[in-house]
């Protein structure tokens, strides 16, 4: 089957008014972050943003990423993808469109493995922008091993007590819903994979104990209880009722893992396509500045390096583009036919480590080409670097997926004693297939 990643005319529209839009409505904001962080700032910016959400919802893309009967479009992954790829140019795209994670990927979580009554009480305010939540996975011991989790849920009656130490779980300090990955068996006795189960639980429930944001090299500076952090969490002795679990009691113990590929898979399409709209924007300051930057007899667009470089970002970019696309239409393939997204593990692992390196390089090469301009914050280039950086390592570390992709392609191969490929064997070969046609060669030439 052929790749085909056109849209309708009427979709291509869309994307031409959200690229208009971000640009006009949504970078600006950049410039006065000063100003949401002050005290009354988050008042003043969700009044700023609010009639923004509302000429998004008039466009009808509020919310894409879930199907129509969810509140959402139902747009296929390639279709969220060119979104995305738009949304990434501005860190505050995404939560203007409905589409900001965590809370997309949990709203999707929901919408896939929750019950009526869960989606009924959690997703539809999600959905409608009304509160924040998080998802409560990694764990300082675990690293990228999730078999390693250690916290866990054990049954007490009706109700489940957690105990454990989570960190990096973001947007708990001023989330309403976590979503907190347990284990609730013995990996012994049920295997690593179905020993973990996904619990929803209120912020303020007992027992949640935020200790801190903890600061990083994107956001150095960031304080406890602002918008994106990434909170250290001990959970004491939390107690909620059985049916917390996602999918409901029984249905949903031990679908943990099984919950979390369905989230993270789209995901990572959504992440490679908004790091390409965040390398366009770096490149578009690269191109410029070649062309603007007078040095040494002539514009540094003259020089050969500086086209090397233009020229290698530009390629790596669009290679980046074709692979997410490719690995989008494999998942949309796989959703129309209602295979599971883990058959598309290779495009997804490639994607993760080949979209965050190119990321990477041409954000470098638009600072080199500013020189000390670029390594100030009169640009946006210094913080999209600081950013860029943790794209290696969120959603799995570079290596997990290099490990994955070479697994998956080395099990289309066999050992063999004599290479393949070996010439003298071949040679034999040829001459057994071809000998008729060779002796009556001879016999003519004689």
């Amino acid at each position: 089957m052929a790749w085909d990643f056109q849209t309708e005319p009427e979709f291509e529209a869309k994307l031409a008014w959200m690229r208009d839009f971000v640009r006009d409505e949504i970078i600006p904001l950049e410039t006065l972050d000063d100003h949401w962080r002050a005290p009354g700032g988050q008042e003043r910016f969700a009044a700023v943003t609010a009639p923004l959400k509302d000429a998004v919802k008039r466009q009808g893309l509020w919310a894409a990423h879930l199907p129509p009967d969810m509140g959402g479009l139902g747009f296929g992954q390639v279709k969220l993808g060119l979104m995305h790829e738009i949304l990434g140019a501005c860190a505050y795209a995404p939560a203007i469109f409905g589409n900001n994670a965590p809370d997309s990927g949990n709203a999707e979580l929901l919408a896939v493995g929750g019950t009526p009554e869960q989606k009924e009480r959690w997703m539809q305010p999600l959905l409608d922008g009304r509160f924040r939540s998080c998802f409560s996975m990694t764990e300082p011991g675990a690293g990228a091993d999730p078999t390693l989790l250690s916290t866990n849920a054990v049954r007490d009656g009706d109700e489940w007590v957690i105990n454990g130490h989570k960190w990096f779980s973001s947007n708990a300090s001023i989330a309403e819903l976590l979503i907190v990955m347990c284990r609730t068996a013995d990996p012994d006795e049920v295997g690593p994979y179905k020993a973990f189960s996904m619990i929803l639980v209120p912020r303020n429930t007992p027992g949640v104990n935020i200790l801190r944001d903890v600061p990083t090299m994107s956001h150095p500076d960031h304080r406890t209880g602002e918008p994106g952090g990434h909170a250290e969490i001990v959970y004491d002795n939390v107690r909620v009722p059985l049916d917390s679990v996602v999918g409901g009691f029984p249905n949903g113990v031990g679908q943990g893992f099984a919950l979390a590929q369905k989230r993270l898979g789209p995901g990572r399409i959504h992440h490679a396509m908004r790091w390409l709209g965040q390398s366009q924007r770096a490149f578009d300051m690269l191109c410029e500045r070649a062309l603007s930057r007078y040095s040494h007899g002539s514009v540094l667009a003259d020089k050969q390096m500086i086209q090397q470089w233009i020229a290698d970002s530009y390629a790596d970019m669009q290679a980046a583009r074709l692979l997410t696309l490719q690995a989008a239409w494999t998942m949309d393939r796989l959703h129309e036919s209602g295979r599971h997204y883990s058959d598309a593990r290779t495009e997804i692992a490639v994607i993760k480590f080949w979209g965050a390196k190119v990321l990477y390089e041409v954000i470098d090469r638009a600072i080199q080409i500013h020189g000390s301009l670029g390594y100030t914050t009169d640009l946006p280039l210094e913080q999209m670097y600081r950013s860029a950086r943790a794209a290696r390592i969120y959603d799995g570390p570079d290596e997990v997926h290099r490990v994955t992709v070479a697994r998956q392609l080395l099990k289309r191969y066999r050992p063999t004693d004599v290479p393949t490929e070996h010439v003298p064997t071949r040679r034999r070969a040829a001459l057994d297939k071809f000998a008729e046609y060779l002796d009556h060669e001879a016999v003519a030439a004689g």
